[in-house]
């Protein structure tokens, strides 16, 4: 090997070495996404509590589920009195999956469900309906138990929640258990704070058994347990008593799912191995191959510009996961932001004379932007957007922009 070759393989290395220490040393942004599985040690992950189950329920055995729920469930030994623990910011339950959970509860054991939204077919057969409230800002709520044994102690909570109350509930079958107290304010209309409190926490009787509903799973991630607040997270699992514990690691949104076609290979030995003599044998050949007869004149490729193609997937992917309110969040929070930088207008109070001001600096008919606006404050008061209003907004912001 020439001695061109050799320098510039030993700059290569130490190139590579050089990023590899920077990715090492650098300083790690702290990670708000909501996990919940037991080994996540972000802020909304469960670690903490995991590891606390033995402590809060010394008598109880606790077992991890990896699982689907449906697979646990079917093959259970339903003698047992257990409790079915999901937490998790979305539970998501085919009927299959439904089914096997009422028939689980309806024999004498219960569930447990931490939640700031359940599937459709739970909510109706349970006959409830739990509401977010999004705002723009996060604003501290209040949270206690009905219990006389709690009563006085309030908790406060101050990020990552969505004001999440059950707003309707069964009251022949239901006890409610728990409070979640905020402010309710619009950021569209300068009209004096409303104070809400209604119920976070419920016990729904069915059959034998009970099922437990809590819309604040914030509650139990490791960011609160170990800001203070571990005592409310104590006193809401006080409430199941039973012998076994089934800690659900499945339905998690941080739960890490493979769906790489080298999975296959991966998990046989021998296809792996194979893999890796192949990939050492490229290497190999690459380094001592590297000398070329003749310097290959380099094809400088121009420029793409790909932000229109990268917009167009990340909407996508916003739109295949179905979440229309946060789809129209963004939209009217880009939308505002929009007309804060291209015309300067101040968006924080929206009334008429901020309609007049949108038309003038627009130069579109004040008819058109009413109606705009006045449909941005409609959908911002709705507790649950459809697939028509997300294409209506875009409609409207589109022909106001062109």
């Amino acid at each position: 090997m020439e001695r061109r070759a050799k320098i510039i393989l030993w700059i290569f290395g130490l190139v590579l070495l050089g990023i590899i220490a920077s990715e090492i040393i650098r300083p790690r942004p702290l990670d708000w996404r909501p996990s919940y599985t037991l080994n996540d040690k972000i802020p909304f992950g469960c670690y903490v509590l995991h590891n606390e189950l033995p402590t809060i329920f010394p008598n109880s055995q606790i077992e991890t589920i990896e699982e689907s729920l449906y697979d646990v469930l079917i093959a259970l030994d339903s003698t047992e009195k257990s409790n079915y623990m999901l937490i998790n910011d979305f539970v998501d339950l085919d009927q299959q999956e439904l089914n096997q959970l009422l028939s689980f509860v309806e024999k004498g054991n219960s569930v447990f469900l931490s939640t700031n939204s359940i599937s459709y077919n739970l909510a109706d057969t349970l006959n409830l309906v739990i509401r977010s409230d999004y705002t723009i800002t996060e604003d501290t709520v209040l949270v206690d138990l009905t219990h006389q044994k709690f009563k006085g102690q309030k908790f406060s909570f101050a990020r990552g929640l969505n004001n999440t109350q059950i707003t309707k509930v069964d009251t022949a079958n239901t006890t409610i258990l728990g409070y979640l107290e905020f402010l309710r304010k619009n950021e569209f209309v300068p009209e004096p704070a409303e104070k809400i409190k209604l119920p976070n926490f419920i016990k729904t009787k069915f059959g034998r058994g009970d099922i437990f509903i809590h819309s604040t799973p914030q509650a139990f991630a490791n960011y609160y347990l170990l800001g203070g607040n571990s005592d409310y997270a104590a006193n809401v699992l006080s409430y199941i008593d039973t012998d076994k514990i089934f800690w659900d690691n499945y339905k998690k949104s941080g739960r890490v799912i493979i769906d790489s076609p080298m999975r296959f290979v991966l998990n046989q030995d021998a296809l792996k191995w194979a893999y890796y003599l192949m990939i050492i044998g490229l290497l190999l050949f690459v380094i001592f191959r590297a000398k070329r007869e003749q310097r290959i004149i380099p094809v400088i490729e121009p420029i793409q510009n790909s932000s229109v193609e990268f917009a167009r997937t990340v909407g996508s992917l916003y739109y295949q996961s179905k979440d229309y309110n946060d789809l129209i969040e963004k939209k009217l929070n880009y939308f505002l932001a929009f007309l804060r930088e291209r015309y300067y207008i101040d968006t924080t109070t929206i009334n008429e004379n901020t309609f007049k001001v949108i038309a003038s600096k627009s130069a579109k008919p004040y008819e058109e932007v009413k109606k705009l606006m006045e449909f941005i404050i409609y959908l911002k008061g709705k507790p649950i957007n459809s697939e028509q209003d997300l294409i209506q907004l875009n409609k409207k912001i589109t022909a106001f922009k062109s």
